[in-house]
């Protein structure tokens, strides 16, 4: 009963910005760690940020300073604000979560949302 739901993706010039937005809904007790992932076409889908349920943060390389990750624990959401968006970055973008849910607390399971498409290009 427990979904992942992305949101804020879309079509944005090089330099740009968007916040993307993934709320987790239903029968959830706990959310642990939270993230990001992209898939380019053609590559396998890689990490760009994850955060902690206490905010510590960690992102690869290729988007140090230009994204940041949040969440918004009593809204069960984790945002990525990106910044400075290059082509190169054009990908699905999906969420993850370690979530444990009502009736079997201290199971945690990692969901996937479905995915937003960002594209960057003039």
């Amino acid at each position: 009963q427990v979904q992942l739901v992305e949101s804020g993706g879309g079509l944005v010039q090089p330099g740009g910005s968007l916040r993307l937005s993934c709320a987790a809904s239903g029968s959830i007790f706990s959310i642990n760690a939270m993230g990001w992932y992209r898939q380019a076409p053609g590559k396998q889908r890689e990490l760009v940020a994850a955060i902690t349920k206490g905010g510590s943060t960690n992102y690869s390389d290729s988007v140090k300073g230009r994204f940041t990750i949040s969440r918004d624990n009593a809204k069960n959401t984790v945002y990525l604000h990106m910044n400075s968006l290059k082509p190169e970055y054009t990908a699905v973008y999906l969420c993850n979560a370690d979530i444990s849910s009502r009736g079997l607390e201290h199971y945690y399971k990692v969901y996937w949302g479905q995915g937003t498409q960002v594209t960057v290009s003039s």
